[in-house]
């Protein structure tokens, strides 16, 4: 009878959050990010990582996407701006990095989507994912990621998250082209330098941290993919 009860009203549960429905989502096709404060356009989001500390001293970074402009899309009833949370699954700093490099190019309609296990059942739904599949630019089945997982046990999967782990924490995250930079005035100079170890950085922000002059933008290409989950 519980256990019946339970289920009866986890449906009754799920059926009534809004957070589960259509209402809140980040829109490819349209570039919208839709939330219960209104739909806005991502362009006008800005990005940054987030640190915050335990009793112990212990450090936790994440992703934050908020919005510009929050006198328009701030809650009613508790004042705060639109913003949403993108957790990783290490500790790394860079990870933050690449989920934001993930989530730009997922909504950038002029890049395919990226190549990562989640989305793979959707590439041929996506104009411009389809046509760079079939160029065959993709360089992979298109069940690659099923594949993948059908054939390869625990130890390898973890040996493929170890390696890319370490792939993405080697990435010239500083090289990559500031938009904020190139489009507005006088952005670029209220900065002269980061941490040439983020990573680092980002742990130990108190100790004596290197920092250099940040780079100009090349062109070279970060991994589009993420680790297999």
């Amino acid at each position: 009878m519980l256990r019946r009860l339970f289920e009866t009203q986890s449906i009754r549960f799920y059926k009534s959050n809004k957070n589960w429905s259509d209402d809140v989502a980040f829109c490819r096709r349209s570039g919208l990010v839709k939330s219960f404060q209104g739909n806005f356009p991502f362009y006008e989001f800005d990005a940054f990582i987030e640190m915050s500390a335990d009793m112990k001293g212990n450090q936790y970074h994440t992703l934050k996407v908020r919005h510009r402009y929050p006198q328009f899309s701030k809650d009613k009833r508790s004042g705060l701006p639109l913003e949403f949370t993108f957790p990783t699954d290490t500790g790394s700093i860079a990870e933050r990095y690449a989920m934001w490099d993930m989530l730009s190019r997922y909504m950038d309609v002029s890049q395919p989507l990226p190549d990562i296990p989640r989305l793979e059942p959707f590439r041929h739904l996506d104009p411009t994912t389809r046509a760079y599949d079939e160029a065959g630019k993709r360089g992979r089945p298109a069940t690659y990621w099923r594949d993948l997982y059908a054939r390869v046990d625990e130890k390898e999967l973890k040996r493929l998250r170890d390696e890319h782990h370490q792939t993405v924490n080697a990435a010239p995250w500083g090289s990559r082209p500031d938009l904020m930079a190139q489009s507005v005035p006088g952005y670029k100079d209220s900065y002269t330098a980061e941490p040439e170890d983020v990573n680092a950085y980002a742990h130990t922000p108190t100790k004596q941290v290197r920092f250099v002059e940040r780079p100009d933008a090349t062109s070279e290409e970060t991994p589009r993919q993420e680790p297999p989950r």
